[in-house]
């Protein structure tokens, strides 16, 4: 037998070490293969437990109201729109019988005064905000912009002109009575809310009223504001 077969049949001749190392690298690779199939056995595992959590298990709805609803509250009256107007009053008293130059008087006044187009944010309630799902679109219903009473500035306002008949002059002069203040302030106010309401006032309200809840609206993270009138 030769040297070479006596060796390999040898138990007790040692490998040379390339043989060695061979089979310890043969060892390490087949390692690190069972390593991967089983890291990936156990993230197809845990996906499926996850989704199975997410089909029956429980859910979280979110039934909060929109934190919009509060800060539209908070407006409470909002002044949307202001008008200057002026106007002429023109009264006359006379009598059913003497002439008007012998007895009446006619009152030429000037009004300056204002009148205030207002929205009532006091009674809004959750039935009129709706808020999408996503919380990108709110739309809100008001209730239309209303006039209020007029107010007149004494300092701009003032008498043009008046005349009386012979006998209210001489009258006059023991007890002067003109036509009473209280009566021609309170016919320009007539008048003056009736001018407000004949012009546009109502609609630069609205117009106002939806660019300042559009901006704030947008502030809190909307995307689409719908302002609504009724």
């Amino acid at each position: 037998m030769s040297t070479i077969e006596r060796e390999r049949n040898d138990p007790e001749v040692d490998v040379p070490d390339r043989q060695v190392r061979q089979g310890g690298r043969g060892r390490g690779v087949l390692t690190a293969v069972v390593i991967v199939l089983l890291g990936t056995v156990a993230l197809v595992v845990l996906g499926l437990l996850s989704a199975a959590g997410t089909l029956f298990g429980p859910r979280q709805i979110d039934r909060s109201g929109p934190a919009v609803l509060q800060a539209v509250q908070d407006l409470s009256d909002y002044t949307a729109a202001s008008g200057q107007f002026q106007v002429v009053v023109d009264i006359e008293e006379d009598d059913p019988i003497l002439p008007a130059f012998l007895r009446g008087e006619r009152t030429l006044f000037v009004a300056t005064g204002s009148v205030d187009a207002t929205v009532d944010f006091d009674g809004l309630g959750p039935d009129r905000v709706e808020v999408d799902d996503d919380r990108t679109s709110v739309t809100v219903s008001l209730p239309a912009p209303t006039l209020s009473e007029a107010v007149i500035d004494p300092e701009e306002s003032y008498v043009f002109g008046r005349e009386r008949g012979l006998i209210d002059r001489v009258e006059g002069v023991f007890q002067d009575e003109p036509t009473s203040e209280r009566d021609l302030y309170l016919a320009a106010e007539d008048r003056l809310e009736a001018a407000a309401a004949e012009s546009d006032l109502v609609d630069t309200a609205e117009r106002n009223t939806r660019a300042m809840l559009d901006q704030l609206l947008r502030s809190l993270g909307f995307e689409q504001v719908t302002v609504e009138f009724g």
